[in-house]
């Protein structure tokens, strides 16, 4: 039987402060800045409206006008599967809202507008094994990375068995998912700081993890336990699932990555 194909939504937006990235490159916008030759945002919206397993596509965006009057990212408004809304102050609070509305259909597919290396090999191994599940994050393998990319430089969270990055792709299986937003509007501005995003969950969770007592998927199955929610942690065979852009390292070597496929 063919899976449906699953609506995704692309968070977009700034920091309330504003993006050092964006300014750099005298932007309004972060996913505006080019890569490649076209903006971030043009990138992750056109492969996720070419991919057959993708549905409808949400941009979440402060100001979507500014897309939608850009002259490289204007047609992304007139492609059918894509519309544009206006996010909220956080991320927490725009989830919040694209999860109560009426108009979601579950799963979804998350990402965000720098996450420029998507690939539909990326989009079908998360899919595949995020299946069943209330929340799905996926990660990479240190030795993954190192083993393609030995000089990118990655925030890593040590567990029993290996260090791992987080990518930029989580999968809301159902509404049950709004019970971990606020754990993510607690860890959103920190969530670079590896074992931080830890603490939320209690200081015996984050003791067995910082002293490697627990695997990655055991760490996910006691957060699943107490969220009430199915939890899996979804290992990438993808080295570049877990380099998004964030600053113009990132930017220079998706540049490179992207001159060299």
């Amino acid at each position: 039987m063919t899976q449906a194909a699953i609506d995704a939504v692309i968070l977009a937006g700034d920091r309330p402060a504003g993006d050092p990235l964006a300014m750099t490159h005298k932007v309004p916008f972060k996913a505006l800045v080019r890569v490649g030759g076209k903006p971030m945002l043009a990138h992750v919206a056109e492969r996720l409206a070419g991919n057959s397993a993708i549905g409808r596509i949400l941009v979440l965006a402060q100001e979507s006008k500014a897309f939608q009057a850009d002259r490289d990212t204007e047609h992304l408004a007139a492609e059918p599967k894509i519309k544009f809304t206006e996010s909220r102050p956080t991320i927490a609070a725009s989830l919040q809202a694209v999860l109560t509305s009426e108009e979601t259909r579950f799963p979804l597919l998350i990402t965000t507008a720098d996450n420029v290396l998507l690939s539909d090999a990326m989009i079908g191994s998360f899919l595949a094994r995020a299946d069943g599940a209330d929340i799905a994050v996926a990660v990479v393998e240190r030795e993954v990375l190192m083993a393609r990319y030995p000089a990118s430089k990655r925030t890593w969270i040590k567990f029993r068995g290996g260090q791992y990055s987080g990518a930029n792709l989580f999968y809301f299986g159902s509404a049950k998912a709004q019970r971990a937003l606020q754990a993510w509007a607690e860890v959103e501005q920190d969530r670079k700081k590896g074992w931080k995003i830890l603490t939320i969950f209690g200081p015996w969770l984050l003791f067995l993890a910082v002293a490697r007592l627990i695997s990655v998927d055991q760490f996910a199955a006691r957060v699943g336990k107490k969220l009430g929610l199915r939890v899996s942690m979804v290992k990438m065979p993808q080295a570049e699932a877990c380099i998004d852009v964030d600053k113009q390292s990132d930017l220079d070597l998706v540049e490179k990555i992207l001159a060299s496929s």
